[in-house]
């Protein structure tokens, strides 16, 4: 009987440690709130519609956005296995993106050319949910720099 309770608890003990580090889903329709974001500057005058797609390997972002009364279409791919990936950002053009989950962060180191010829810009992005799954923060910065964060509320 006791060995019975001990290996349940065991098992139980497994299942929260594994639902409590697994990855989060961001799949949705978000809308950008200026208003909560920080560092953001001028793109706090921005208008961003985001969907999210995942599955187990892969993390599709498509930004719809309107800034000075231009449209801009963006989609960025993240591969979730670790796998390099070729994107492009708005503002550094062309870049290396790698990802990977610290629990149930998704951190991705984007490289791309620096101003210099022959030199790399890194940006660490961490994306992450509020606890009930309503918002979204993006964090971007390079490494030992304050961060800009987007906050993205879930549309309902």
């Amino acid at each position: 009987m006791k060995k019975s309770i001990v290996t349940m608890l065991l098992f139980l003990s497994a299942l929260v440690v594994q639902a409590a580090s697994a990855p989060a889903n961001f799949a949705g329709n978000w809308t950008f709130d200026s208003a909560q974001s920080k560092n953001v500057g001028m793109m706090g005058q921005a208008k961003i519609q985001t969907t999210v797609t995942q599955s187990k390997t892969e993390l599709v972002v498509a930004d719809n956005s309107v800034f000075n009364g231009q449209a801009d279409n963006q989609h960025t791919t993240y591969d979730l296995t670790g796998r390099p990936v070729t994107n492009t950002s708005t503002m550094a053009g062309q870049a290396t993106t790698r990802s990977h989950w610290e629990g149930t962060r998704l951190i991705t180191e984007w490289n791309s050319a620096g101003a210099i010829a022959g030199t790399t810009t890194t940006r660490i992005e961490t994306r992450y949910l509020s606890a009930d799954g309503k918002t979204m923060y993006v964090e971007s910065a390079p490494p030992g720099k304050d961060p800009m964060l987007m906050v993205f509320t879930k549309d309902k």
